[in-house]
């Protein structure tokens, strides 16, 4: 079997590379073709988080018309009123904690009306 010499072989990877559409790199340095081949991230990010309102988007459009308590309404381009009310999920998130511990009786004890109430007064000396 002969053997190939190396400025064939260099040869033989240029047209390789132009066959298969692929970087062609005699000194095989990093061209980073790897990340630049991924799906871009960016797109994804956005769908995933939600969207952030700036106070002074909230501000514009706050309606007294309305009635809402607490609200924010933004209207859309059909002139319907959307509910832009920002909720805290850390905190709605303990109030169903709070809800779920005092369906199970493990809830705060119920405070007493008058001295006399008490679950103190109510034991014997």
């Amino acid at each position: 079997m002969a053997t190939m010499t190396p400025s064939y072989l260099a040869s033989l990877t240029r047209l390789r590379s132009s066959i298969f559409q692929t970087a062609y790199n005699p000194s095989s340095i990093r061209t980073g073709a790897k990340y630049l081949r991924r799906r871009l991230r960016g797109p994804s990010m956005i769908k995933y988080y939600p969207m952030r309102l700036t106070i002074l988007e909230m501000m514009k459009g706050v309606s007294t018309k309305t009635g809402k308590e607490n609200g924010v309404v933004k209207y859309n381009a059909a002139g319907e009123e959307e509910d832009m009310r920002v909720w805290d999920e850390n905190e709605l998130q303990r109030l169903r904690d709070v809800e779920d511990r005092k369906m199970r009786g493990k809830g705060a004890p119920k405070k007493a009306r008058s001295k006399g109430e008490g679950r103190r007064a109510s034991r014997k000396r």
